[in-house]
Parts: structure tokens; sequence; C-alpha cells
């Protein structure tokens, strides 16, 4: 899991898995907030272009690394989402808080 995260410049990349359940989430949060914690990144960019499936899980990660790295005047990208994942991105807000790219 490991080599689904990597640093560039200011950003931590998050590789998404192609199922983002509750099983996979704790993992996910850890490791990106390890990564955020020790290497001070400013920015956090989740790429969903292997993920088919996303629950309320996959919300919570995003908006649990949205509230960490806002404080510290950063922002949160979701790029390379099909248009499930765009559209439950959507429906619970999160619109509101990060960027949704295409």
């Amino acid at each position: 899991m490991e080599e689904d995260f990597k640093v560039i410049d200011n950003y931590l990349m998050v590789k998404m898995p192609e199922e983002v359940d509750h099983h996979k989430s704790g993992v996910i949060s850890k490791t990106a907030d390890k990564y955020i914690i020790n290497t001070g990144v400013g920015n956090v960019v989740f790429d969903f272009e292997d993920t088919r499936f996303m629950d309320s899980s996959g919300i919570g990660i995003i908006l649990g690394r949205y509230k960490k790295i806002a404080c510290f005047g950063g922002k949160v990208f979701a790029i390379n989402a099909d248009s499930r994942i765009k559209r439950t991105l959507m429906i619970c807000g999160l619109h509101k808080v990060i960027e949704i790219l295409e």
C-alpha cells in the first residue's frame, strides 16, 4: 500500500484503490496522516483513476485529511474521478471544501 503514496513537491499524492470501503479506510487514513506529519506537505491529492466503488468511509478519508491540512492553509484535490465517484463527492457536499479536477 505504501507504493500508493508519493510526495511530489508540496503535494501528497494518494492513489486510491479500486474499492474504497471500511476495510481499507483505516490504513489509507493512517498512512496519509503519517506522510502529512512527517513530510510537512501542504496539499493532498486523491487520485481516483482506478476507483470503481467508494462508500461513506471514503468520504471520511477525504474529510479527515481536509481537516488536518486546512488548518495549515493547505488544500485537498480529487482527480480522475469517474461520474459515480464525482456524484458521491457532490451529493455529500465535499465539492464545497475540496477541488474536484477533471
